[in-house]
């Protein structure tokens, strides 16, 4: 128990060394885009566009996902699938930083595909009272869950999705959704292929919120089973990296320090080599059968 302790005191000094230099780091919003993500229409799906759905059991209320057929998709074809969670809502920073906890301002799983050759779903956290999208933290998780396993089960039967190659992203809150939500029993577990995690983990820190603990997230995280995770967070992911290194837990870890300052998902918008990385890590996840 004291050297457990002890790591986490060692990588306290290191997080806090790494907030004070992290404003001496670059801003990603320096660096021009080279991909604008679509914006939100009503209508039926079709390729190249993102629409809004509700799920039949939500129709008459705010609840809605958005769904994203690539450019190349076709009828009768599979395509793997990403599906995102968003961070939370209200969040913004001195460097312009913001986040408005809404699925249609999403942006990791446009930037890994480019917009082509995935099948693309930003979910909804479910409120408490069932009418509209939880825009900050969890809401309903039960409830949540629930919309998610009937989601992936319509967007792979209607829309050709790809049972076997369904990764989960998320951002911040999403980023903890990954786990808290995407591993909050062993049927959800059973969908992901792996899982793309930026910027924050489930069980690093606690945030005053329902079963935030290390032990709750320990019972999560077992439900890994050795899937590939790739994990990355603006300036360090050294906390998340020696919080794992702690549980014993074994996984397919893959960590990237971003060098920028920005806490955002618009850094897989731009050309730069740690998108390269990760578009090669989900390829290789996908081509190799890694993580499953």
């Amino acid at each position: 128990m004291k050297s457990r302790v002890v790591i986490f005191f060692l990588f306290f000094l290191l997080m806090l060394n790494s907030v004070f230099a992290g404003s001496e780091l670059p801003d990603i919003h320096a660096i021009q885009q080279d991909l604008t993500v679509p914006c939100m229409t009503d209508g039926e799906p079709v390729s190249g566009k993102r629409v809004k759905q509700t799920l039949p059991e939500y129709r008459g209320t705010e609840i809605y996902h958005v769904l994203y057929l690539p450019i190349d998709w076709e009828k009768n074809k599979q395509f793997p699938v990403i599906v995102e969670y968003a961070g939370n809502g209200s969040y913004s920073n001195k460097f312009g930083d913001i986040s408005t906890g809404r699925p249609e301002h999403s942006k990791l799983g446009y930037g890994v595909s480019g917009g082509k050759g995935f099948i693309w779903v930003c979910l909804p956290y479910i409120s408490k009272d069932h009418k509209r999208n939880q825009l900050q933290w969890w809401g309903d998780v039960d409830a949540t869950v629930d919309y998610c396993k009937k989601a992936v089960r319509e967007i792979c039967a209607v829309y050709g999705g790809d049972r076997s190659s369904v990764i989960l992203a998320g951002f911040s809150r999403g980023a903890i959704a990954c786990n808290y939500v995407g591993l909050h029993d062993d049927e959800i577990a059973d969908i992901w292929r792996a899982f793309i995690v930026h910027s924050h983990y489930d069980g690093v820190r606690r945030w005053g919120y329902a079963e935030d603990d290390e032990k709750s997230a320990l019972v999560r995280l077992q439900r890994l089973h050795g899937r590939a995770q790739f994990i990355s967070h603006e300036v360090s992911a050294n906390q998340t990296k020696g919080y794992l290194e702690c549980t014993g837990v074994k996984g397919a870890f893959t960590f990237l320090d971003l060098p920028y300052r920005n806490h955002t998902d618009s850094w897989v918008l731009r050309d730069i080599p740690e998108r390269r990385m990760l578009r090669d890590w989900l390829k290789s996840v996908l081509e190799k059968k890694s993580g499953m």
